[in-house]
């Protein structure tokens, strides 16, 4: 394929404008760097391009009934706290509300609708790195990636699984428990979404719950050391290429509201995963048929990297080599919100981590990039 032309010259492209996105720019604007368009020279610049019609990242696209109360995660974004919400208000309003007011209050210049169809080297490897969307193509010093997961819902491969005669959805597209009632819903999966969507669920339908791997539930807390205990077990899987996992898979599960609420209910039940899927339910292991109108797949999310393609980073093991955020095989692209910064906390910390790092880089940056020394 032949090389794009760059038409415009940057000096950081931030791709995605969720949680770790934002901080990145919030952390660009405080060391100095300017939004595309607005420098009166010298300035070194930035632009966040974000594939979404309007600010939120992917909270505006959770299920309607997942509420303030109990949301998981939450963290603010640098420079500016969550406003204060009644635990009854969705998520998914409060939230992207959020999101927009903080574009707004700091100036950041969201470029949106904007996707990412590739990100390539430049045909002079000092040039930088080519950004190309539908409309523009950026050459970039640095790209910050900070597309998270939630636009690649994982859906294993299970047999039979195109024979079946009901319903199957993914978190991704689950809106509200009512459209299940008074039916019978297989729920896979062990991760938070999946306990607290079986909570929901068996108020108003029948639930019958089975992962691959048994739930481990911990009555300790979640405390700081455990924390970076996690994030270091997930460190090093990103160290070596492989692909990140989740910290739930190294901690196990930590109690919550809703899985003692389901608990009590006697309904956090889980079983052994089925063998294969049929025309009207599930087989298990045992050869019971499990009947079911419906399969809910609460099997989590891939990293969305798809765009980085060109540049060849993935290794056999299926990962990205990724160390500090920076992604060791090519150190002018940072990856946040990947690995160990999945959570929102941890986003924060990448954004300003890798602009750290560009900082750090500046003075062999001036020296190769004849635009900046003269600007």
């Amino acid at each position: 394929m032949p090389e794009e032309t760059a038409d415009v010259d940057v000096d950081v492209v931030v791709i995605g404008a969720g949680q770790a996105g934002l901080s990145a720019a919030y952390h660009l604007q405080r060391r100095g760097y300017v939004p595309l368009g607005s420098s009166t020279g010298g300035e070194r610049t930035y632009i966040v391009l974000d594939a979404e019609e309007r600010a939120g990242g992917a909270w505006q696209h959770r299920w309607a009934t997942l509420r303030m109360g109990t949301v998981n995660g939450i963290h603010e974004l640098p420079g500016h706290p969550v406003p204060a919400a009644d635990p009854q208000a969705p998520g998914r309003e409060v939230l992207p509300e959020y999101f927009r007011e903080y574009e707004e209050r700091f100036g950041l210049a969201v470029r949106r609708p904007a996707r990412v169809r590739a990100v390539r080297r430049a045909s002079d490897p000092a040039a930088g790195l080519l950004v190309q969307t539908r409309d523009e193509t950026y050459l970039a010093q640095y790209v910050i990636n900070a597309t998270g997961t939630w636009s690649r819902p994982h859906w294993p491969a299970y047999p039979g699984r195109e024979r079946f005669r009901g319903r199957q959805l993914h978190v991704h597209d689950y809106v509200s428990a009512e459209e299940f009632a008074g039916k019978t819903v297989v729920i896979v999966g062990a991760g938070i979404s999946a306990v607290q969507l079986l909570d929901e669920i068996s108020r108003v339908a029948r639930t019958f719950w089975v992962s691959r791997r048994p739930p481990v539930w911990l009555d300790e807390e979640f405390d700081t050391p455990a924390r970076i205990a996690a994030i270091a077990g997930v460190e090093e899987r990103v160290r070596r290429g492989d692909p990140p996992g989740s910290v739930i898979s190294i901690t196990g599960m930590h109690w919550t509201p809703w899985a003692r609420a389901a608990q009590a209910r006697g309904v956090l039940v889980p079983h052994e995963m089925f063998r294969a899927i049929e025309e009207d339910g599930v087989r298990m292991p045992d050869g019971t048929l499990v009947p079911a109108d419906v399969i809910l797949w609460a099997t989590g999310f891939r990293a969305a990297l798809d765009h980085l393609a060109p540049l060849r980073l993935r290794t056999r093991a299926g990962g990205v080599r990724v160390a500090d955020s920076r992604a060791v095989d090519e150190p002018r692209l940072f990856l946040i919100g990947y690995g160990p910064s999945q959570s929102t906390v941890g986003a924060n910390r990448a954004g300003r981590s890798a602009v750290r790092q560009i900082l750090a880089d500046a003075p062999a940056v001036t020296a190769s990039f004849p635009r900046i020394a003269s600007s």
